[in-house]
């Protein structure tokens, strides 16, 4: 009996030896294979980490190269760049930039494209990041109707006329085009201004600004606005059927702006092109805007017309941008710090 039960013990013994010879062996494939697939599964997250990073580094790269308004950089840094040498221009810039940072308490500022909607993009991208909502007449009425207004119910078919900046566009389809800026212009103005998250509203206007064919549909809009208000008001002057603010007299004082017709040709249609807005545009930018627009000309420094503001007439609810300019041409924005 001692005997079978020896047995039974070895054979017992034995077996569990060669299922856990089996077992063993089972197991050390699967932790090899788990430490295979660990060391793989980590290899690829790093791989995919670096790829990540580096399309986020180049998305990056784009968006600040296709930026029309770049970040901010220290005003005196810039000034000190822009303008060396012991030239009596450059001296007189310098100084102007000094009495900027001093008296003015503007540290930085914001470069903006240099090209001929420069100070239509540095006024709008302020109201959009500022979330500056419509002026008040722009809530009354609706902006999408106003070249099927001017078009058909005021008979002014020369609009067809009209020229989109940089592409000379004129013929029947301009209407729709047209009808296609001032959507973009209220569509986005609407969601922008609608953000109340200053990083976020940030954040859309620098996806806005970094997009030509969408920002330019934007400035298109404004100058058909400016457009719209100068035929307003020259019927109004016909009619005398109420007075209109003083800088239409100053529009229509100038021979090449007698008429709202000659106001496009001569002025709207080359703006974006081949002029940029000068300063009765400006008065006139700020008051169908219904912002101030305050303006430090550098190049008018020590004079009266060193700081200025457009139009000159304003409501004390009215929202404040500023715009700094070397030359009436180009211009930047300001930043102020206390």
């Amino acid at each position: 009996g001692r005997h079978e039960v020896w047995s039974w013990k070895a054979a017992s013994k034995e077996s569990l030896c060669l299922m856990w010879q089996k077992v063993k062996v089972q197991l050390m494939l699967s932790m090899s294979f788990l430490t295979a697939l660990f060391w793989y599964c980590r290899r690829l997250y790093s791989f995919l980490a670096q790829l990540l990073k580096r399309w986020s580094n180049y998305l990056q790269r784009q968006l600040i190269r296709n930026l029309s308004v770049l970040p901010e950089v220290d005003l005196l840094g810039y000034s000190a760049r822009e303008w060396k040498g012991e030239t009596k221009q450059a001296k007189q810039m310098r100084e102007a930039y000094e009495e900027l940072f001093r008296s003015c308490h503007i540290k930085y500022l914001r470069q903006v494209r240099r090209d001929n909607y420069s100070v239509i993009r540095a006024v709008l991208f302020q109201i959009f990041s500022q979330g500056i909502p419509f002026p008040s007449w722009m809530k009354e009425r609706d902006i999408l109707k106003l070249p099927e207004k001017l078009l058909y119910s005021q008979g002014c078919n020369w609009i067809q006329q009209y020229s989109f900046g940089p592409e000379r566009y004129t013929g029947p389809n301009a209407f729709g085009k047209l009808r296609k800026c001032m959507e973009a212009l209220k569509t986005n103005w609407a969601e922008i201004s609608a953000t109340r998250d200053h990083e976020e509203r940030g954040s859309m206007c620098n996806t806005l600004f970094s997009d030509e064919s969408k920002e330019y549909k934007l400035y298109e809009a404004i100058k058909f606005i400016m457009l719209y208000e100068v035929v307003e008001a020259y019927e109004q002057i016909k009619s005398r059927d109420k007075p209109v603010h003083n800088l239409f007299s100053l529009l229509f004082a100038r021979d090449s702006s007698s008429d709202p017709l000659s106001f496009m040709m001569n002025h709207l249609n080359s703006i974006g092109d081949s002029i940029c807005l000068d300063q009765v545009d400006l008065l006139l930018l700020g008051y169908l805007l219904q912002v101030k627009i305050r303006v430090y000309r550098l190049h008018r420094f020590n004079t009266e017309e060193f700081q200025v503001k457009y139009p000159d007439e304003y409501r004390r609810e009215w929202n404040e941008v500023s715009l700094l300019t070397e030359d009436d041409r180009y211009y930047h924005i300001p930043l102020f710090r206390t």
